[in-house]
């Protein structure tokens, strides 16, 4: 009976082993570097300050961000040729004086800043 479990606990720590040398060789997947980092700043466009808690969403998947209080926002999305960007106002009052906005940019490096302004109803 003792030796069952001593071949169990053997077998065990060897499986065990074997798969932490197999995860040091091979690691986990890492990311390859093919992100694109758009950037950018959104004012309004009567009075030119930032907008801060504008929401920044690439149409084609869930991705988003808010704006901060400077109206700056950054992010990495998939390597594509084209992003859709979606700018709205979802907090009524510190933005209900803004109307949303769609864009398409067209990407040709790594890295793409865009400045938006936004329309006042």
């Amino acid at each position: 009976m003792n030796r069952n479990i001593l071949k169990r606990i053997i077998g065990g720590l060897s499986f065990t082993s074997a798969l932490f040398v197999f995860q040091a060789c091979y690691g986990t997947p890492q990311d390859l570097g093919l992100d694109l980092l758009v950037e950018g700043q959104v004012k309004s466009s009567g009075s030119n300050l930032p907008l801060e808690g504008i929401k920044v969403s690439v149409i084609e998947n869930d991705q988003y961000v808010f704006t901060d209080e400077k109206g700056k926002f950054g992010f990495y999305a998939p390597v594509s040729d084209s992003i859709n960007l979606a700018f709205e106002v979802v907090d009524s009052t510190q933005n209900s004086l803004y109307l949303s906005k769609d864009t398409v940019l067209d990407v040709k490096a790594d890295r793409v800043y865009v400045d938006i302004k936004l329309d006042e109803k």
